[in-house]
């Protein structure tokens, strides 16, 4: 689950994190408003959206004056950003941080992520902050400096100061800054997040150490720990369909190819999209019923799939094993007559009551391309839909 830059530092200010003092505004008043109480001579207006690159997407602004405030924060809010991570279509701001102008004198990263290859949280940190830290990996790896955090110990303060010295911060800040990283470990742990970046970190003309920008993801398998963090999600931020379908209990995300997927179980949905791939075709989606889906769920899945104006052909891939074939062929023939099936259905089923479903499925009345094998069915639905 993502949020906003504003929240994540609303968090890491609670951990002790030194941060411009700012806040959200959602209207250009509000902004106005919030520059004048903040006071001072210098303010940053900045677009709230769920994406990277706002400042060059021109959804980051300096203002001199409060008139300016009010110019960049009604050229922002309400525009369609665009960035590499919004896609072409971009995203339109509907929210706005206003903060007060901090003198940078040099700009760091540190961030945190679980390694999968030691089951350990790694905390990464580079003099090159103010850039994406994928280009400097790519580019300069050996200005990425990491440590490997025991989870018994937490991330100590030799190993902060370890870091703070590596990425360039001076002597005299060490430990400052050893707090920081170790308050941004600890809300990284206590809030079960998967992603805790601050870039950049920046040392001020004046000696402090401070989160310019934050940006944390947390595991949405662990938010039932915390409802609090629940509140914070931004449904405007999300696919509405992805919405809708995790209100049936269904694992949809949205792709840009014509053949829609329904398959159980996520290692088969990979398999199934691969395999499309290779007969020339691309997956519409990426949709999971799981393993205990109802009759309800199959028709909710085919609904949404349907909505999709690129669809060319709908592939249904189930290997019946908690999953009953009769289960997933009775949603299909309800989804087919409460919907206008105006595309070529392939289905394959295998596995639990296939003969049952097969045979719900030879008399529902719906056309239906037979498939045996995964390859067959791909090979037929990329036909379908005319590759």
């Amino acid at each position: 689950m993502k949020i906003h830059e504003y929240q994540a530092k609303d968090i890491l200010r609670q951990y002790g994190v030194a941060l411009p003092n700012g806040r959200a505004c959602f209207s250009v008043e509000e902004a106005v408003a919030v520059a004048e109480q903040l006071g001072g001579s210098q303010w940053v207006v900045k677009a709230q959206i769920h994406a990277g690159g706002r400042g060059k997407g021109g959804g980051v602004k300096l203002a001199d004056s409060i008139a300016e405030v009010r110019v960049h924060a009604d050229a922002i809010l309400g525009m369609t950003l665009v960035t590499h991570q919004t896609g072409a279509e971009g995203t339109e701001v509907k929210r706005l941080l206003v903060e007060e102008g901090v003198p940078i004198k040099d700009e760091l990263y540190v961030g945190l992520v679980v390694d999968r290859a030691s089951q350990k949280v790694v905390f990464m940190a580079s003099s090159e902050g103010g850039t994406e830290i994928e280009s400097v990996a790519a580019k300069t790896p050996e200005k990425i400096h990491k440590v490997v955090v025991e989870p018994s110990t937490g991330l100590t303060m030799d190993e902060a100061q370890f870091l703070a010295g590596a990425i360039g911060i001076p002597d005299t800040l060490h430990a400052e800054s050893g707090k920081i990283f170790q308050a941004l470990y600890q809300a990284f742990w206590d809030k079960d997040a998967l992603l805790a970046e601050i870039n950049p970190l920046i040392v001020t003309k004046d000696s402090r150490v401070m989160a310019l920008d934050a940006k944390i993801n947390f595991d949405e398998n662990a938010m039932y720990r915390h409802p609090d963090l629940q509140e914070l999600r931004d449904l405007d931020e999300e696919d509405e369909d992805e919405i809708k379908a995790s209100k049936f209990g269904l694992n949809y995300i949205s792709l840009d190819g014509t053949i829609g997927c329904l398959v159980n179980g996520a290692g088969l949905a990979m398999a199934t999209m691969d395999i499309i791939k290779l007969y020339g075709a691309s997956p519409a989606n990426f949709l999971d019923v799981g393993g205990g889906a109802t009759a309800e769920q199959v028709t909710e899945a085919f609904k949404i799939m349907l909505k999709n104006e690129c669809l060319k052909a709908i592939l249904v891939n189930i290997f019946g094993g908690i999953m009953r074939c009769d289960v997933i062929a009775e949603g299909l023939v309800n989804a087919a007559k409460e919907v206008d099936l105006s595309v070529p259905l392939v289905v394959r089923l295998e596995g639990t009551n296939v003969g049952k479903g097969r045979e719900i499925l030879t008399h529902s009345g719906i056309e239906v391309i037979s498939a045996t094998t995964m390859a067959d069915a791909a090979e037929k639905v990329a036909a379908a839909a005319g590759v």
